[in-house]
């Protein structure tokens, strides 16, 4: 089972709201001591500044003539001025946690947890932000939920298609192979050469197809363990010009199948992201035991991200990071190439 995050701190006696997961309760908004809504304090504060303003004229000595005087229009208008002046101030002040409130909602990033707001203001705007916090708390909670069903679907499929390709397809290639050899080992000199040829093309077709197989079930890793996967990796995408350097550390933790799993997935496709899209032509992998964690980069000397926008491979890697509660950063390396870092935390007695 994937690891999923701790729920948020909910309160006793409350219903779920519609379309919250069984289980999951709505967090209710706290009372705050002398509490007045937000109407009434916006009411309230222009009633003053409207109070204090025919206060001043009343006790002034400012009379109104008909017709206007000058004196009498300017002294009016710097009046309506400064309580337009009052007001906004007033206002502003007031309502500057809705612009906070705003700004966090019009750039929150569940793949990015942890962006909270901090409580401030009264009455209407503190319980405003309370009920947007927990909101996230709930909605990073059930996508962490539904993305563990869905990764771990889509290993149990990938599973099954490499299986399917190893005991069908790749039978039923090499039980081609062995009939194109005894037809070319019967037919003239002119037809064996032809024959030779289809023979190689198959026999690269089936070396393909086992590579493929390799890539969607890991079965190195279930065999023989992290250290031997990433290494095997590493020499896959050792080719075509391209050279993958590693330094692994021999005697990593026991992490478990799913933070190991992590691990070699984001190895793979950040390698799979160097190899196609970065025009590297040396890429580093290392593989270090810290404390109480387990830390992987693989950094190139490629074009890097080059302000591209993320696509579904990273946001993979970022979901994959997020239900073993790992850290995955992305930025440049030394060279100007891309550099990818995952910080995966480990049990404090593992060995």
């Amino acid at each position: 089972m994937l690891e999923k995050p701790r729920p948020p701190v909910l309160y006793e006696n409350d219903t779920a709201p519609y379309g919250c997961q069984p289980g999951w309760t709505a967090a209710r908004t706290r009372p705050h001591a002398g509490s007045v809504s937000l109407f009434w304090r916006i009411f309230l504060l222009n009633a003053a500044v409207l109070t204090v303003a025919t206060t001043l004229v009343l006790a002034g000595p400012v009379t109104v003539s008909t017709p206007v005087l000058l004196t009498e229009a300017v002294v009016l208008s710097l009046g309506l001025v400064a309580m337009l002046v009052a007001n906004g101030v007033l206002l502003r002040v007031g309502l500057a946690p809705l612009s906070r409130l705003t700004r966090t909602m019009a750039t929150v990033d569940l793949l990015r947890p942890g962006n909270r707001l901090a409580v401030s203001g009264r009455a209407g705007i503190a319980d405003l932000i309370e009920t947007f916090n927990t909101m996230l708390d709930r909605l990073e909670a059930e996508r962490a939920a539904s993305t563990g069903m869905a990764l771990t679907a889509q290993e149990d499929e990938r599973r099954r298609i490499a299986q399917e390709l190893h005991d069908e397809v790749g039978q039923t290639l090499t039980a081609v192979l062995l009939e194109l050899k005894r037809v070319g080992d019967q037919a003239p000199p002119g037809v064996r050469a032809e024959l030779v040829e289809v023979q190689e093309t198959t026999r690269n077709s089936l070396d393909e197809i086992r590579r493929i197989a390799r890539r969607l079930r890991p079965g190195v890793l279930a065999e023989l363990g992290l250290v031997s996967a990433i290494r095997s990796l590493a020499t896959e995408f050792s080719t075509g010009g391209l050279q993958v350097r590693h330094h692994i550390d021999p005697d990593l933790p026991d992490l478990g199948d799913d933070r190991e799993l992590v691990l070699y997935r984001v190895a793979q496709e950040a390698l799979t992201n160097a190899a196609r899209h970065s025009d590297a032509r040396t890429i580093e992998v290392c593989l270090r035991r810290g404390v109480g964690e387990v830390r992987l980069r693989i950094s190139d000397d490629g074009r890097g991200f080059a302000g591209a926008p993320e696509g579904a491979g990273i946001r993979g890697m970022r979901e994959r990071a997020l239900l073993i509660g790992a850290a995955l950063s992305l930025g440049s390396a030394t060279g100007g190439g891309a550099d990818v870092r995952l910080r995966v935390p480990c049990d404090a007695g593992g060995r």
